[in-house]
């Protein structure tokens, strides 16, 4: 059964490595066989992985889009450590993120890196909240 795809005016999408950008016009696209594809907004740019978590996407996406993904795993598991140790909070997330990789579901590891991209935002914006008023110091 093919997969509908619909792409915005200037959306990019990668398919098998190769970067595609759409037209002017909102397009619609059927892939009708079996192939390795990220739309625009699954995507992290290196200029754009400033945070742990970030590059821990980005090395998921590399996984992904790798004819041999063997040294982005272990990049992978070193990231992951790392994170660990420095927000043990984090540990149930990399858990369900290195089951997918260590099964070979490289997709659903970067669905679940996004969730965790979105938990790192979410607890620096709260680190970056200043004190209730009246609340004790």
């Amino acid at each position: 059964m093919p997969l509908r795809l619909e792409l915005k005016p200037f959306e990019r999408l990668i398919i098998n490595g190769a970067l595609i950008r759409n037209g002017d016009r909102r397009s619609t696209f059927l892939i009708e066989t079996q192939c390795k594809f990220l739309r625009e907004s699954e995507i992290i740019t290196e200029s754009e992985a400033d945070t742990a978590c970030k590059q821990i996407h980005l090395t998921l996406t590399v996984i992904y889009l790798a004819d041999d993904p063997a040294s982005g795993i272990d990049l992978f598991f070193q990231q992951a450590a790392e994170l660990i140790r420095l927000a043990p909070a984090a540990a149930p997330q990399i858990a369900a993120i290195a089951e997918a990789v260590e099964s070979g579901t490289f997709y659903p590891a970067i669905k679940l890196g996004r969730k965790l991209v979105e938990w790192e935002s979410a607890a620096l914006a709260q680190q970056a909240m200043p004190p209730e008023p009246g609340a004790a110091a």
